[in-house]
């Protein structure tokens, strides 16, 4: 999964809720996070230990 702040319909909106910004701040690039780290971010956020990822793509991703 490629998160890309500059390209999410909730930045600005929903950043401070995002478990982006509070393990990275900001990324200056976009961020690559894949399955088994996706999954441990959900593990940890229905733990309450950090927040949900908020990211909402304004466009979907094509890969290959």
């Amino acid at each position: 999964m490629l998160i890309d702040c500059d390209d999410c319909a909730a930045r600005d909106v929903s950043c401070g809720e995002c478990v982006v910004q509070v393990l990275l701040g900001r990324p200056g690039a976009p961020a690559e996070v894949d399955e088994a780290e996706r999954r441990a971010l959900e593990v940890l956020a229905d733990a309450r230990m950090v927040p949900r990822l908020m990211l909402v793509p304004l466009r979907e991703r094509r890969t290959g």
